[in-house]
């Protein structure tokens, strides 16, 4: 069991005996229970990784290990084969000292498929395709589209519905990039979606992705909001670091932006189901319980901390997907003597104040910081309703998303492995990286109490201080990573990142006092739906134990 930083979390239990009661009242739950309890209270493993003496990965299921070097070698053959390995896994077993390696592929079909082949010329290591992994799950997923086709809102959805059938009864992933092609011409629809395998966070190689499904139901007054927001794009683009809104060149946006901003489709939508091992706030805001103060923020504070959070976090996350990925030119050749940029008038490196010296060469490619970056913007903020008049003001809300910095990045060593010296998680290695910036670079502007006795860690922001410090400390921030990003730079962004996300001297002992005050974990239930004749009834839950079991248990999952 692993949470947040893909390290193992082993419940408080002195005992199993309840859990083994529990299961003797079925062979069913008897076969299951002998399956995992030896493994509960076990450690090593750690942490997720390729399968050694302290990690292990169900990507890589089995007693055999594999390394990388397989992975890879598995993985461009595959790529040749044009099978993807999103909906992949792969087992390691020994036949006559070879090894065998199945490539267990998603689907409802089941059986070896007719690729077979042999790893490398020189060895007898064996490849095969084998369908029909997690064909049971599968089959449910099948049957559920197929009955929600039956209330497409248009043929639009019900084609990206079969299409998403088609890549979970076969396998094809084929099949699934053409749901995919469907589904981004589906605008503006009331109900959002999007299922499949997805993300590869859990991956130790990066490519295989783990089952994801969103079920949304969109806000369309919050849309509209967003609208003005995009609407009024290019002001705030005028206003990053790397612009010069003094310059006619670009219409004031500098090389280094695109001429036209082009904002991905985006919807405010409020999530009705999700279904994933990580919950990212930006897909599924908290209300968190105002019984529960954060443990990193001054008694005085609190509270108020508390009332705003929602509301900083809300805009942090709108501003980091419409301008933090929408944002920014790639200085690319794409061809010979064929640039996206003037090759004989290279454009001026704001970090150097001389002319780029790298970019992306043909056919290579590559926002949290963004967010934050325009989160004191009055203007701004007015489009969303905060200003010096508002219940919340506009500063308020700015002086409460620096303090969030700092508990964010408070928050994310404890998922620094101290042993590998890794990070388990990047938006905690991100999250991270910027309260250092600030408290490296901000003068003071924000600051961090330690009480090594009483074990407790405060963040202190300077009011006076955010525009003329805080602002100037990001923004430092944000025009290297945004250069780097630009002109292809990796070797410098990686010496740069390396550094300012290093967890060394008195951080260790903050990270010691971050896994000694840990949090209570989130209770993530979820509503269910339910068909009374014509009507949609929506069932909710406590946010307790009890209620997830219940929420569970009623869902016939």
């Amino acid at each position: 069991m692993t949470g947040s930083g893909d390290q193992k979390f082993v419940p408080d239990l002195s005992s199993l005996e309840p859990l083994k009661s529990l299961a003797s009242r079925s062979p069913k739950l008897q076969e299951l229970y002998a399956e995992f309890s030896n493994d509960i209270l076990s450690t090593p493993p750690f942490s997720l990784g390729y399968p050694t003496g302290t990690a292990q990965s169900a990507y890589y299921p089995g007693r055999c290990k594999i390394i990388d070097d397989e992975v890879e070698a598995i993985s461009r053959t595959l790529q040749e084969l044009s099978i993807f390995p999103e909906n992949t896994r792969i087992s390691t077993s020994i036949s006559a000292g070879n090894p065998t390696f199945s490539v267990l592929q998603a689907s409802t079909e089941i059986g070896i498929s007719s690729y077979e082949f042999l790893l490398k010329q020189d060895t007898k290591s064996v490849v095969q395709l084998v369908l029909g992994d997690h064909c049971d799950e599968l089959n449910q997923i099948c049957a559920s589209l197929t009955e929600a086709s039956k209330y497409a809102a248009n043929d639009t959805q019900k084609l990206f519905l079969s299409q998403y059938i088609e890549s979970f009864s076969t396998g094809s992933l084929h099949a699934y990039r053409d749901s995919q092609r469907a589904w981004v011409k589906d605008k503006a629809p009331a109900i959002e979606n999007i299922i499949g395998f997805v993300e590869p966070y859990r991956d130790p190689h990066g490519t295989r992705a783990e089952f994801e499904g969103l079920v949304a139901i969109s806000d369309a007054e919050e849309t509209k909001a967003l609208k003005k927001l995009v609407d009024n794009s290019g002001k705030f683009i005028r206003r990053l670091p790397w612009s010069d809104s003094q310059s006619m060149e670009n219409d004031g946006k500098g090389p280094f932006e695109k001429e036209l901003f082009e904002p991905p489709d985006f919807a405010s939508v409020h999530a009705l189901a999700y279904c994933s091992t990580i919950i990212f706030p930006g897909i599924y805001l908290p209300n968190s319980s105002k019984s529960e103060l954060c443990p990193y923020i001054n008694e005085s504070e609190a509270v108020t901390f508390q009332k705003h959070k929602f509301s900083a976090y809300y805009l942090w996350v709108v501003l980091h997907e419409l301008l933090g990925h929408g944002t920014g030119k790639m200085m690319v050749q794409e061809g010979d003597n064929k640039y996206k940029f003037d090759i004989t008038n290279k454009p001026i490196d704001p970090l150097t104040g001389k002319a780029i010296i790298c970019w992306y060469k043909p056919g290579q490619t590559w926002a949290e910081l963004v967010g934050a970056y325009l989160m004191d913007d009055p203007e701004l903020l007015s489009l969303f309703g905060f200003t010096t008049d508002s219940e919340i003001t506009n500063d308020d809300l700015t002086y409460n998303l620096y303090l969030q910095l700092g508990v964010d990045g408070l928050r994310g060593l404890q998922n620094f492995n101290i042993d590998n010296k890794k990070w388990g998680q990047a938006h905690s290695r991100a999250h991270f990286a910027m309260l250092k910036c600030l408290l490296t670079d901000g003068d003071g502007f924000l600051s961090i109490k330690c009480d090594s006795t009483e074990k407790s860690l405060i963040v202190q922001v300077d009011h006076s201080k955010i525009r003329t410090h805080g602002k100037r400390a990001l923004g430092n921030m944000l025009l290297r990573l945004h250069m780097y990003r630009c002109t292809a730079d990796v070797q410098s962004c990686r010496t740069y990142y390396e550094e300012l996300s290093k967890v060394d001297g008195e951080y260790l002992e903050w990270r010691d006092i971050v896994l000694a005050n840990k949090e209570p974990k989130w209770v993530f239930v979820q509503a269910n739906t339910f068909l009374d004749g014509d009507q949609v009834r929506i069932r909710e839950y406590d946010a307790t134990e009890e209620g997830v079991i219940q929420s569970w248990t009623e869902r016939s999952v």
